[in-house]
Formats: structure tokens, C-alpha cells, sequence
């Protein structure tokens, strides 16, 4: 199955209408610590690279609510939403990480 993408844009503009989105920041917690955006949860790759190996590892993530991956290019996320979309999660990448939202962020700034 393909995993569904989303742009930066795209994202931001669900946010901007308050539209409940869960948004997935599967880096290390520090990266975490440093930036992330606002509405985010920080599950580190490791514990779903877990879920890939142990059927118990269990996510306090909605299974009927879109949730949005992201790390800081999108490929962590990838194979993220790769193992979550095996159990039947409803996943989309965001597209280019969150080095690509901070560029979209600052271009809404010129």
C-alpha cells in the first residue's frame, strides 16, 4: 500500500482552520526538545521500530484519525508510517520533513 503524502502547505492550512489533525514526531526526544511544531506528540523511531518486532507495543494513537508523521527529512517518518500503516493505522508523511515546514514557515514570512 502506498503511504499517502501531505506538503507543508497542505498541513499548515488544516491548522489554520483548527482542523484536529495528530501529528506524529517520531525523531529523539532532544531533537524534539529543540523544535517541533505546536500540535505535535514525539513518539521516538525506536519505540515503532519496536512495534515492527513485538505485537505488545502498544501507542496511545487513535486508529480512525489521520495521523500526520514527521521527522526532519521524511525518512524516518516513512518507514515509520510504513510499520504503522501494517496495524491499520491511518497514516500520511509529511512531505520533506520538518526541515521543508520551517522553509514554508519563513517563506510566509517575506
Amino acid at each position: 500500500m502506498t503511504i499517502q503524502k501531505m506538503t507543508p502547505r497542505e498541513l499548515h492550512e488544516r491548522l489554520q482552520v483548527d482542523e484536529k489533525v495528530v501529528i506524529l514526531d517520531v525523531r529523539a526526544e532532544e531533537k524534539y526538545k529543540e523544535f517541533h511544531i505546536e500540535e505535535s506528540q514525539n513518539v521516538p523511531k525506536s519505540i515503532i521500530f519496536q512495534m515492527d518486532e513485538k505485537e505488545d507495543v502498544l501507542l496511545d494513537l487513535p486508529k480512525d484519525e489521520e495521523i500526520i508523521v514527521t521527522c526532519t527529512t521524511g525518512n524516518s517518518a516513512a518507514k515509520c508510517a510504513g510499520i504503522l500503516d501494517a496495524q491499520r493505522y491511518k497514516v500520511t508523511v509529511l512531505e520533506g520533513g520538518l526541515t521543508a515546514w520551517k522553509a514554508y514557515l519563513s517563506s510566509l514570512e517575506d
